[in-house]
């Protein structure tokens, strides 16, 4: 008896494995579902990045850093880009308080919209 005459499932190892009959669409959703995790990494760095930045720049302020300094002007312009949208929002008597508030609120909202989105493109 020679090796090819063994059964309908023997798989001899002097020949290559038959394919799959349908392996394209188990391919194109995995590949997908891929996509999807690495969009969703990249937007819950993104907006932990963002918010790292937000909390570096009132942890700074708190703390009375050197503002010429090189690092704790790049923080603040990082910080001043990222806040934009809140400036001002909050108008307290006083200073760091209100420094908190303008910079900690963006941060909260980057936190919670970029892991939001994450999640839900997670889940695709």
């Amino acid at each position: 008896m020679s090796n090819y005459d063994q059964g309908p499932g023997y798989q001899a190892y002097d020949r290559p494995p038959e394919p799959s009959p349908h392996p394209e669409p188990a391919r194109r959703y995995e590949r997908g579902q891929s996509a999807g995790r690495r969009t969703a990494l990249l937007i819950h760095t993104i907006a932990d990045i963002a918010a790292a930045f937000l909390g570096l720049w009132i942890v700074l302020y708190l703390l009375d850093a050197n503002r010429d300094n090189v690092f704790v002007e790049f923080v603040h312009s990082v910080s001043d880009g990222l806040a934009w949208w809140s400036q001002d929002i909050f108008t307290m008597d006083t200073e760091s308080l209100r420094v908190l508030l303008n910079f900690g609120l963006p941060a909260v909202i980057y936190l919670v919209v970029g892991h939001g989105i994450s999640a839900r493109l997670s889940r695709v």
